[in-house]
């Protein structure tokens, strides 16, 4: 089980990417951060989620 933003999630073998796409989560628009350390854009097709991960999610939000 992988912990996601405080929540219990049967994800363990996905890879961020793979998570994503089964959210309404934005990619463009979010923050992802793995065990404390930001996870870049540009590793979410090959960082592979592991029991005991937890993954905070963190939406962008624009105005002013």
């Amino acid at each position: 089980m992988v912990k996601v933003n405080g929540k219990l999630a049967d994800i363990a073998g996905k890879t961020v990417s793979d998570y994503l796409a089964t959210t309404d989560f934005d990619p463009k628009r979010i923050a992802v951060e793995r065990n404390g350390e930001i996870v870049f854009k540009s590793q979410y097709d090959n960082v592979v989620l592991r029991d005991g991960d937890n993954v905070e999610i963190v939406s962008f939000v624009g105005g002013g």
